[in-house]
């Protein structure tokens, strides 16, 4: 499968999607710091998959850039770079041209996967803005599932699942 991670982060969910994706698949994944490159770089190395993984110093609101046509998934994971700098994270406009795109990308079935990390240093507007646009995705293209946590504090993580419609 050709997958993207559209934000790198430390790596985690990468190595993972190369591990899924298989020794014959392709793993795009996106991230705007220098310090997440060369995070993700060494620990795809020292798993023996960085051969299957490309990855692009870049806003994900690019992927069409270098993304083909027909991935099966992508995973968001918005916010900030994990103890990086707080004041450098994921912001609406671009999440949600980086979400058009990835939706514009997927092939018939293929799921995008986000998690919407908010409150504290993370953007309440953010949060906000994706929440009302995956309202207007067109039903009869997508099926969006949105799920949070109805009994946490602390503003918990919000899950967001977009699949494109088979044909």
């Amino acid at each position: 499968d050709t997958v993207v991670d559209a934000t790198m982060g430390n790596g985690n969910d990468t190595l993972l999607l190369a591990r899924l994706a298989g020794e014959n698949g392709k793993v795009y994944s996106f991230d705007i710091q220098e310090a997440a490159l060369i995070n993700t770089e060494k620990k795809l190395r020292e798993a023996g998959v960085s051969n299957i993984v490309e990855l692009i110093c870049d806003g994900h609101q690019n992927i069409k850039k270098y993304v083909p046509q027909g991935i099966r998934a992508v995973m968001f994971n918005l916010g900030y770079l994990p103890k990086g700098d707080h004041s450098i994270g994921t912001k609406a406009d671009t999440t949600i041209e980086a979400l058009k795109r990835s939706m514009e990308l997927l092939m018939d079935g293929g799921i995008i996967m986000m998690v919407v990390y908010y409150g504290g240093d993370s953007s309440f507007e953010e949060k906000e803005a994706v929440l009302e646009y995956v309202k207007t995705i067109d039903c009869r293209n997508y099926s969006v599932l949105v799920c949070d946590f109805a009994n946490q504090i602390n503003c918990p993580p919000i899950a967001v699942c977009i699949e494109k419609v088979r044909k």
